[in-house]
């Protein structure tokens, strides 16, 4: 059984081949994930040893002492948080070895093509469509919506509709898109930020090989769910240590300038100061919960708080500090690489914030999950559960 001193013991001696004052950031990477180094809770020869998810803090230490360079998570996070552990569950031995690798190095950036302009909260609803010809490909027509990182990536994970007289949530296959194929077009988003870091994708007859579809025809919805929960626990669980995150900004204010205080704000600070610890601290309970299983529907409940917190720490940074809060640093319009909340004045987080509550499944829907499948509260009535999609009034 590989242990955390295993794992020190690995990662000193990839330090002592690989110098990082004196090897280049690629090379180190490749021979990081070479070793088994990059995930430790992945298969041996897929960037990991097969080792508990929990002892991968053994590893980060140690690299981050020796001031190691690590492969830019924020900038391939869609990569790493939601496409990587889908082909893990559902992909191939070929997929998981063409694919996983330039993953992680961030050779490859990765965006998600599921959001529709007609199925946004109701994503099952979706009209994309794939039908696959004689030849073994699949030929895609539709249009997707608030899609990260479209600009920048070489790789989609896609669901489409591929058996129209299935119910909505059947007949639905998951597939990996290459974005560089004819008939992809990205066009840019502008938000009320400024920027324009998501965009819309129109797909017009590409053709997918059945070789990139991930796990069976018409069984996309499930697969797709794999990727759901992992994109919430990715986005609501912080792995910063305490007051990081958008409380960070807020308490320095609150330190650097005590002119602005009042007793009322002190309280509703120290408030949202508590609250945000123990969503940092719950977070790490459910990171520690991966360690021996795939996320589950609690996920859900802590992308709900995340998106509630910062509107309400942001709101109250913007609050204490009066005319200056009405302040706004840049409207440039600018494609971003990721999104930095702490990196902006607080008229940005302010702004940005307001996209919390919509992305990665909207706080109303993460409502209904929460209550039926973590509390166990009877279910909505649906009454398009076994009506064929076809059916469906649009």
């Amino acid at each position: 059984m590989t242990d955390a001193d295993d794992l020190r013991a690995r990662t000193r001696a990839l330090l002592a081949d690989r110098p990082p004052a004196t090897t280049s950031r690629a090379d180190f990477l490749a021979a990081r994930f070479d070793a088994g180094l990059a995930w430790v809770h992945y298969p041996e020869g897929l960037g990991g040893l097969g080792a508990a998810r929990s002892l991968q803090s053994a590893v980060d230490a140690e690299l981050a002492a020796a001031g190691a360079p690590d492969n830019d998570p924020r900038r391939i996070g869609i990569g790493l948080g939601m496409a990587a552990p889908t082909i893990l569950a559902y992909g191939t031995e070929e997929q998981k070895r063409r694919f996983l690798r330039p993953l992680w190095l961030g050779e490859e950036v990765w965006c998600q093509l599921f959001s529709e302009p007609g199925a946004g909260s109701d994503l099952a609803a979706l009209s994309t469509r794939a039908v696959l010809g004689d030849d073994g490909v699949w030929t895609v027509t539709g249009q997707k919506v608030w899609t990260s990182s479209a600009h920048l990536a070489r790789w989609a994970i896609l669901i489409a509709r591929t058996d129209p007289a299935q119910p909505k949530h059947r007949g639905i296959t998951y597939f990996l898109c290459d974005m560089t194929d004819p008939g992809v077009e990205v066009r840019p988003l502008r938000q009320i930020t400024g920027e324009a870091e998501f965009n819309e994708v129109f797909l017009t007859e590409v053709r997918i090989p059945d070789s990139h579809r991930l796990g069976e025809a018409g069984d996309g919805w499930q697969v797709a769910r794999t990727t759901l929960m992992n994109e919430r626990v990715s986005i609501g669980g912080s792995t910063g240590g305490r007051e990081s995150g958008m409380i960070a900004p807020l308490a320095r204010t609150w330190r650097e300038r005590p002119e602005l205080r009042t007793h009322a704000l002190h309280q509703r600070l120290v408030t949202l100061w508590v609250e945000a610890e123990v969503a940092r601290l719950t977070g790490e309970r459910l990171r520690q919960q991966l360690a021996v299983g795939q996320p589950g529907p609690e996920g859900s409940g802590l992308k709900l708080s995340f998106a509630r917190l910062n509107q309400q720490i942001s709101g109250l940074e913007v609050e204490l500090l009066g005319d200056e809060g009405l302040l706004y640093d840049d409207w440039t319009m600018r494609r971003p690489e990721l999104v930095d909340f702490t990196g902006r004045g607080p008229g940005y987080r302010y702004l940005r914030s307001k996209g919390n509550s919509i992305e990665g499944g909207t706080s109303e829907v993460l409502l209904n999950i929460v209550a039926e499948r973590v509390l166990g509260l009877p279910t909505e009535p649906r009454t398009d559960k076994d009506v064929a999609w076809k059916d469906l009034a649009r």
